[in-house]
């Protein structure tokens, strides 16, 4: 799986949710992650398992 920051992803655990690509860290398979769309007093970031992601398709955004 290839991730870009800024990406649209879902959780494998919480596949109703989406989630936007904050940062990738290649070296650890760590990945930072918010909820999307953001709440009006922001969606606080936090770390994931790669292997926890699935990309979305660009028509379901």
């Amino acid at each position: 799986m290839t991730l870009h920051q800024g990406q649209m992803v879902r959780l494998t655990t919480s596949p109703d949710h989406t989630y936007q690509v904050i940062n990738i860290d290649a070296d650890t398979s760590t990945c930072w992650v918010r909820r999307w769309p953001l709440s009006r007093h922001g969606s606080p970031p936090f770390a994931l398992s790669l292997d926890q992601l699935q990309q979305l398709e660009a028509a379901t955004v």
